[in-house]
């Protein structure tokens, strides 16, 4: 049985936040080649920055950007642990998860959670400009192309340039004069300012925000980049970011298919745990019978050849 109409916008609301988080994921996991795990906690400093703007009577889009600068600052700290203090970029990102839980407690005024049943939200603003049934939809898509053409021209100046060069051979960048530990240090900023949005995006939307909300969120970027690259390929810059959005929909359709079919809601983190190992498998599988492809292609154009 399939999941109904309703269900399935709901998924795909909320996948358009998650496709932003998917892409924080991509820029440190992807471009810079290291698991960051500051991302549980960035995600909840988000929230917590937009919640707190918004249940004081401000502007919400004011809310959502400072959310973004606030998951950057926790980036930025992971990044100088890690350039300057010479951790690991897993331990350092451990570390300032960990420290970010008292940090955003004290920004949600020591209470577990805000709610915004009453605060004015981006979306309540979507509902009454457009159609509310889409209207939820179509705020969603509007950060989403925003962030990935933004994302898409920056990483396509000189600047991103070397930051992709970066992650692929730290070696030769150093060797152009360029500080690598600055490309690292930016590239976490960027990647949980990232994350930073969608967490403000997320308390908006939920209409609250609630301190362990951010627990599973690598796993559920990693779920969403690796299964959009498996679906969608990922050959071209521009693919690789829609394949990580189109991944976080797809991530959360799947996701609200499994509660459908009676899963219950405590099983869902063993669910992102399946989705991760298929969509693994299918890669590898992928790339085996992409080599096997290209053999025999060589094999055929050698013996027409002779």
């Amino acid at each position: 049985m399939l999941i109904t109409y309703s269900a399935l916008l709901g998924s795909i609301e909320l996948g358009m936040i998650y496709a932003i988080l998917a892409l924080g994921v991509f820029i440190s996991f992807r471009t810079l080649n290291m698991p960051d795990l500051t991302v549980d906690g960035s995600i909840v400093t988000g929230m917590a920055i937009s919640a707190v703007i918004c249940s004081h009577g401000m502007n919400p889009f004011l809310a959502v950007i400072g959310a973004a600068v606030g998951g950057a600052i926790a980036g930025a700290i992971t990044g100088f642990l890690h350039t300057k203090l010479k951790m690991q970029a897993i331990l350092a990102g451990i570390l300032v998860m960990l420290g970010s839980y008292s940090i955003n407690l004290r920004i949600m005024g020591k209470t577990p959670n805000i709610p915004l049943t009453k605060s004015r939200t981006i979306y309540k603003i979507a509902d009454e400009i457009l159609p509310p049934k889409y209207a939820g939809i179509i705020m969603g898509l509007v950060f989403l192309v925003v962030v990935i053409v933004l994302l898409y021209l920056f990483l396509q100046t000189r600047l991103g340039l070397v930051f992709r060069a970066t992650g692929d051979n730290e070696d030769m960048v150093k060797a152009s004069a360029v500080s690598c530990d600055a490309m690292k240090l930016m590239g976490f900023a960027l990647s949980n300012g990232l994350v930073g949005l969608a967490g403000g995006m997320l308390a908006q939307n939920q209409a609250f925000a609630d301190i362990n909300s951010g627990v599973g969120m690598m796993v559920i970027g990693l779920a969403s980049v690796i299964l959009g690259e498996v679906v969608f390929g990922s050959k071209t810059l521009l693919r690789r970011l829609i394949a990580a959005s189109g991944g976080a929909i797809l991530y959360r359709i799947l996701m609200a298919q499994a509660l459908y079919l009676g899963m219950e809601s405590t099983d869902m983190k063993l669910v992102s745990a399946v989705i991760v190992a298929v969509a693994l498998t299918l890669g590898l599988l992928g790339e085996k019978g992409a080599k096997i492809t290209k053999k025999r292609a060589k094999k055929t154009g050698g013996a027409s050849n002779e």
